[in-house]
């Protein structure tokens, strides 16, 4: 394997989100995602042929319930109550949210790049591993603030740790 994952840049993920979801999407410089108590976060595992973890797309709430709902064609109402009510992704939505972050697999897949394949998503609210919490303080990332025309804003963040 030669070459590593490098940071998509911010016209490929809209690019890639609007293709995906069939809506538009804006997407912009943001701040940081992380996970808090009170601020659950989904993030996204993939890795390299080898097991080793390459990428990680970290969403908060708004991200995760906006992206998954948007591309499952769920009511943007019931998104915005998961975000803005219950603090948490119905089964559905994150049965929504699994594909949109697999899909999203194919932004580290570039010429000379090892293969990067989705290997877990942890819904928010799960817990997440130690060595994964630790990545995700890694300063090779690219923080997005994006908003899903019709149903709301949200933040996301790549990192490759």
């Amino acid at each position: 394997m030669t070459g590593t994952v490098e940071l998509p840049a911010a016209k490929d993920v809209r690019d890639m989100l609007v293709g995906l979801l069939g809506k538009q999407v804006s997407v912009n410089p943001g701040a940081p995602v992380t996970p808090t108590p009170d601020k659950p976060v989904s993030v996204a595992v993939y890795v390299d042929p080898g097991m080793a973890v390459n990428a990680l797309c970290v969403m908060d709430l708004g991200a995760s319930a906006y992206t998954g709902g948007a591309l499952a064609l769920l009511p943007p109402g019931g998104c915005q109550d998961a975000v803005e009510e219950d603090g948490e992704l119905t089964g559905m939505q994150v049965e929504a949210l699994h594909e949109v972050v697999n899909v999203l697999s194919a932004l580290f897949n570039t010429p000379g790049a090892p293969h990067s394949k989705l290997h877990k998503l942890y819904a928010p609210g799960e817990d997440l591993p130690g060595d994964i919490t630790g990545m995700l303080a890694a300063f090779n990332r690219v923080d997005l603030a994006l908003e899903v025309t019709g149903y709301g804003k949200g933040g996301l963040s790549i990192v490759i740790p």
